[in-house]
C-alpha cells in the first residue's frame, strides 16, 4: 500500500542534488563551529555510526568533519561524555544517538536481556556481581581494573571473563558508558548515567521498533524497502516470522505500513530506479523542489566515511551515482580492488574517485596511500575542482592535526595539490 495519491518523481539528477543538499553536503563543511554545529547534524541525521578504527580518523568524526566548519572530535566528546546530550547504543550497529532518543531504543537493552538471561548472566553470575558491586562502591570503572583471569569464549573470540561480563552487562543496560579514553571503555551503573525521568519513560516495543525504522529512512534520507541486510540490523525479519522469532514479532514490512499508514513517510520514485523510494514527510517538499534543477552552487569536495549515511545504501550508489563502494577493511589484503580503508570522493553531486588517507600524528603527517579516479572524470580538466580539493585537503589536515601531506610515490598528485596544506 502507497497511499491514495500517486507518489513524487524526480529525475536521477534531482534525487542526487536531494541528498547532497539535505546531508548538509552543498556546501560542505558549512554548519557553525562548536557543540552548535555537532547538535545540528544530530537534529538532520539522528543516528551515526560509531567504529573505534582511527586510521584516517574515526567514522562518526569523519561524518561530521564533513558537515561541520573546522570540527573538533572534542565537541562530540563533551556532548558525549560531559553534558551526556549523546549516547552510544546498538542501532545501525554501534551508533551515537541524542540522549532523548533512549525511550525508543530500550528494545535493544530488552533484547539482549532476553539473550543472556540463561546464558551469559547464569554462566558468569559471580564475575558480574564482582563486577557490578565494584562498579557500585568505587564508581566508573574499565576492564584493565580487574584482575585479568578467566579466559572464556565471546562473540569475537576469546576474551576475559570480567570484559565478557561487562559487555553482557552493558548490551543489557544494567550498566552504561561513562566515557572512553581511546577506546578504553569505563562503565557505571546505568542510574548514574542517565536522568530518572528519562529512564522512568517507557514506550511499548512496537513503538520502539517503528521508530528505529524511521531512523534508518531519517539517517540516510532515501531509502527503498530492500537493499543490504546491514541497512535493517536489529529490526527483525523483512516480511515473514523466522523460527528464532518471538511470536508476534512485528516484519520490517508492517512496520514500514504503519508509518505510511501515520503519514510519517511518504513513497516516492526516481526515474531509473526500480520501486518506490521513502522520504520524510516534512521533507517531501524539499524532495519535490529538487526537481526544478536548482543548481547546487559553488561544489564542495567532500572525503565521505566510510559509514556515511550517504553512502549506506551500497545499490542506491552503483544505480543512483554510477558508483560501487565496498569498504574493503574486512576483505582479506590480497582481494582488495582498493585499500584497506578508502573514502569515497564527493564533487558537488557526484562521486568521483576514490582516496586512502593514513594519519600519523606523531609525525604530524598525513600518508596518501592511493588516490583513484572514476573513468572519465579529469581533475585538471574540471572547472574548480584543483581548489576545492586543496581545500578539502587543507581542512582535513587541520581536523588530523597534521601540517604535511605524503604523496609516496604519486608526483602527479604532489605537483596538482600540493604537499603542505597549512591548517585552517
Amino acid at each position: 500500500m502507497l497511499g491514495a495519491m500517486d507518489p513524487t518523481v524526480v529525475s536521477a539528477a534531482g534525487a542526487r542534488r536531494f541528498l547532497v543538499r539535505r546531508h548538509m553536503l552543498a556546501p560542505a563543511r558549512a554548519q557553525t563551529a562548536g557543540l552548535d554545529g555537532v547538535r545540528a547534524v544530530f537534529d538532520r541525521l539522528g543516528s551515526i555510526q560509531f567504529d573505534p578504527l582511527a586510521v584516517a580518523g574515526r567514522n562518526h568524526d569523519l561524518v561530521l568533519h564533513a558537515r561541520v566548519r573546522d570540527y573538533d572530535p572534542a565537541w562530540t566528546n563533551e556532548l558525549l561524555y560531559g553534558s551526556r546530550e549523546l549516547f552510544e547504543t546498538y542501532n545501525k550497529m554501534l551508533s551515537i544517538l541524542p540522549s532523548s532518543e533512549l525511550p525508543w531504543h530500550r528494545h535493544t537493552w530488552a533484547r539482549f536481556g532476553r539473550i543472556h538471561k540463561d546464558d551469559a548472566f547464569v554462566r558468569h553470575r559471580e564475575a558480574m556481581e564482582h563486577v557490578l558491586e565494584r562498579i557500585r562502591v568505587e564508581g566508573p570503572l574499565t576492564s584493565l581494573d580487574f584482575e585479568r583471569k578467566g579466559k572464556v569464549s565471546w562473540y569475537w573470540g576469546p576474551t576475559t571473563e570480567v570484559r565478557a561480563s561487562l559487555e553482557a552487562l552493558w548490551e543489557a543496560g544494567v550498566v552504561s558508558l561513562d566515557r572512553r579514553e581511546g577506546n578504553r571503555r569505563y562503565f557505571d551503573l546505568t542510574e548514574r548515567v542517565f536522568p530518572a525521568e528519562l529512564l522512568g519513560d517507557e514506550r511499548p516495543e512496537r513503538e520502539q521498533l517503528r521508530h528505529k525504522m524511521l531512523s534508518r529512512y531519517r539517517a540516510h534520507g532515501l531509502l527503498g524497502a530492500g537493499g543490504e541486510s546491514a541497512l535493517w540490523y536489529g529490526l527483525g525479519p523483512a516480511s515473514r516470522l523466522r523460527p528464532k522469532d518471538p511470536p508476534g514479532t512485528p516484519t520490517r514490512t508492517e512496520l514500514r505500513e504503519e508509518l505510511l499508514a501515520k503519514g510519517a513517510l511518504q513513497p516516492v520514485e526516481v526515474e531509473g530506479l526500480r520501486g518506490p523510494r521513502f522520504v520524510l514527510d516534512e521533507e517531501v517538499e524539499q524532495f519535490r523542489a529538487a526537481a526544478d534543477g536548482e543548481p547546487l552552487g559553488d561544489p564542495s569536495v567532500v572525503f565521505l566515511a566510510p559509514l556515511d549515511p550517504l553512502v549506506w545504501d551500497r545499490d542506491l550508489l552503483r544505480n543512483l551515482f554510477d558508483f560501487d563502494y565496498v569498504w574493503e577493511v574486512y576483505v582479506p589484503r590480497s582481494k582488495r580492488r582498493w585499500g584497506y580503508y578508502v573514502l569515497p570522493l564527493l564533487w558537488g553531486d557526484r562521486l568521483v574517485g576514490r582516496i586512502e588517507p593514513r594519519i600519523d600524528r606523531e609525525a604530524g603527517t598525513i600518508r596518501v596511500l592511493g588516490l583513484w579516479w572514476q573513468e572519465g572524470f579529469s581533475p585538471r580538466r574540471e572547472p574548480g575542482f584543483v581548489e576545492a580539493m586543496r581545500r578539502a585537503l587543507a581542512d582535513y589536515a587541520a581536523f588530523s592535526g597534521a601540517t604535511r601531506i605524503d604523496w609516496g610515490g604519486s608526483s602527479a598528485a604532489r605537483r596538482l595539490f600540493g604537499v603542505r596544506p597549512k591548517p585552517t
